[in-house]
């Protein structure tokens, strides 16, 4: 439970724009494709909804996302940041040191980051 909490906790999307934008830093929308065709997405990001979160980032999967490293830094974010706060907690069972919770579509808008349609 209390590991939730700390995987609720958001990083301010505005410290890590830049390192996404040169490629330092993974950014994953966790939500259903569904929602991206009503919303949009962050630029950059890659779709990983969070029931394939964990076979996708298992470096132990052959069929796991080659994007996706534990020696990479990985920010996620949803419509609201709990589901993104579950794929923190995923992804740190998974030996990913450097995760970050940047909350919902609109805090990503809310820092400067661009959308696509």
């Amino acid at each position: 439970m209390f590991a939730f909490f700390r995987a609720l906790k958001r990083t301010d999307p505005a410290l890590c724009l830049e390192r996404i934008s040169t490629g330092e830093m993974l950014l994953v929308d966790v939500r259903e494709p569904q929602e991206l065709d009503t919303t949009g997405f962050a630029n950059g990001a890659i779709n990983l909804p969070l029931g394939r979160l964990a076979a996708a980032a298992d470096a132990s999967n052959s069929a796991r996302h080659t994007a996706l490293s534990p020696d990479k830094p990985v920010a996620l974010y949803c419509a609201t940041g709990a589901r993104s706060a579950q794929g923190v907690m995923i992804l740190r069972k998974l030996g990913y040191q450097h995760v970050h919770n940047l909350g919902g579509l609109s805090h990503w808008q809310a820092a400067g980051g661009a959308l696509s349609r």
